[in-house]
């Protein structure tokens, strides 16, 4: 019994906090130019010396990229929002109720909002005694994973009463994660109106210093790529599963080859009927819905390619949601009732 005057006490729960990159909250200059200062201040993103980099970030970048940013991001907004957004809040309320009643699920942004501190901070208030932070990268990287999870961190740093912590392990190479690919790859190949000529896997780039220094995301990224390739070796039939690499930005050498290069390069090998997918993203966003499914299309049909499909990512699907609660619930394992 708690005596007379002590304050309330919540009854006891378990969080989990879905965590994705982020995303302005609007598709204007204004708004992306805030999210791109917060994102590209980041030391994890950039590693160049501040000194060096923000007066270019500051002085050039952000006086210049927002706007283009913006329409960008214009072209797959949807009606309840940015589609990172939209998708990684869908994905958490269909793991609302799967873990019990004891269980909270929630979801946040490590740039833009809903903010990982904020979301963490709501969490303890409601009784949250222990929280898995679930990063949702199945490659990891520094500049992904590692920073969400700094930032919930930081914050556990100010806490008095911190709750117990554990994060979602990357699941690059998990059964969970290559079978569902596969099942949602398998459906999208059937639905298809042509027969692809080629397939590509497109993950999100990095500088090429990132692999030189240790991290293991492009290692990942290959292991994902050859494992789905050897799962849909039926479905392939013969065709490579071709690797690629996005999101160039600035002058450094990133990982190889650019998904640009290859799609522009595919006409000119007597392939004109391409299929690309993302199996790097856990939820479509700017970088998959108009940096492939739109500028990749421009790219391939503009190099005389005459057929070309995007595949969609796992999202907020039965599998891909069943695949989540499946990686979910073993890391809660002692910590269920």
């Amino acid at each position: 019994m708690l005596p007379p005057d002590h304050p309330p006490v919540p009854r006891p729960k378990i969080g989990v906090l879905l965590m994705n990159l982020g995303t302005p909250d609007a598709p204007d200059p204004k708004s992306v130019k805030r999210y791109l200062r917060e994102f590209l201040s980041d030391r994890r993103v950039i590693e160049i010396p501040a000194l060096l980099w923000q007066p270019i970030l500051r002085g050039i970048i952000l006086n210049t990229r927002p706007k283009k940013s913006a329409h960008a991001y214009s072209l797959v907004w949807r009606d309840d929002g940015s589609p990172l957004a939209a998708i990684t809040r869908a994905q958490a309320v269909a793991l609302k109720d799967a873990f019990g009643p004891g269980v909270m699920v929630d979801w946040a942004m490590r740039y833009g909002r809903p903010a990982i501190v904020d979301q963490v901070k709501a969490m303890k208030a409601a009784g949250c005694e222990r929280i898995l932070l679930a990063p949702l990268y199945p490659q990891y990287c520094a500049a992904t994973t590692a920073t969400a999870n700094d930032r919930a961190f930081a914050h556990l740093a100010t806490l008095r009463w911190q709750p117990a912590i554990r994060t979602l392990p990357p699941y690059y190479d998990e059964a969970l994660y290559i079978d569902a690919l596969k099942t949602q790859l398998e459906a999208q190949f059937a639905a298809l109106d042509f027969e692809p000529e080629a397939v590509v896997a497109s993950f999100h780039g990095m500088p090429q210093r990132t692999l030189e220094l240790g991290d293991p995301y492009h290692c990942h990224c290959r292991k994902t790529a050859r494992l789905l390739a050897e799962a849909m070796k039926d479905t392939l039939n013969g065709r490579e599963l071709l690797v690629a690499f996005q999101s160039r930005f600035g002058r450094a050498k990133w990982l190889e080859p650019a998904t640009d290069t290859v799609l522009e390069a595919l006409p000119g090998r007597g392939i004109r009927k391409v299929a690309i997918l993302a199996p790097g993203f856990s939820a479509d966003c700017i970088e998959t819905l108009e940096e492939l499914a739109i500028r990749g299309r421009e790219s391939f049909e503009g190099a005389g390619g005459t057929h070309f499909a995007y595949l969609p990512c796992l999202n907020d699907s039965d599998v891909g949601i069943a695949m989540l609660r499946g990686l979910i619930e073993r890391e809660l394992q002692g910590w269920l009732p």
